[in-house]
């Protein structure tokens, strides 16, 4: 009986890394300030790209809903591309690049799911880069 817990036990635990494929980076995340979500999909090559799928509408003044919020440039963020330009390498995706649309900056970028089934975003100038971790949308129930 003990054989059999720990044959069942160490199954579960290659079971869940096995869903920890680091380069699917695929779904839909939440930014780290929590004030918006990000779809990653596959851009129509295999690499993945995305897109800026929903904004929190309690933080926005009064009168603005999510899809009157423009960048500086006047462009809308519902539905800007923020991710793109990636190569599957060793261990992640890279050579990509992940735009910043209130500030109009593009930085080099890598992108890695964890063990735990976050996404890791590496934003690059240069050799330095910064680091967020991206926790995933559980879809809603009913639709």
């Amino acid at each position: 009986m003990k054989r059999m817990l720990v044959a069942a036990a160490l199954a579960s635990l290659f079971a869940g890394s096995a869903a920890a494929d680091p380069f699917d980076v695929f779904g839909t995340f939440k930014l780290p300030d929590g004030d918006s979500h990000v779809q990653i999909a596959d851009c129509g090559d295999g690499s993945p790209c995305g897109k800026i799928i929903w904004i929190n509408a309690t933080d926005l003044p009064s009168g603005i809903t999510p899809a009157d919020v423009k960048n500086p440039k006047g462009e809308k963020i519902l539905g800007y591309k923020l991710l793109q330009g990636f190569a599957k390498k060793a261990k992640d995706w890279r050579g990509g690049k992940i735009h910043d649309p209130m500030e109009l900056k593009t930085y080099d970028s890598r992108l890695k799911r964890l063990t735990d089934g976050t996404l890791e975003v590496k934003g690059c100038v240069g050799p330095v880069c910064q680091t967020q971790i991206w926790k995933p949308v559980k879809a809603a129930k009913g639709g």
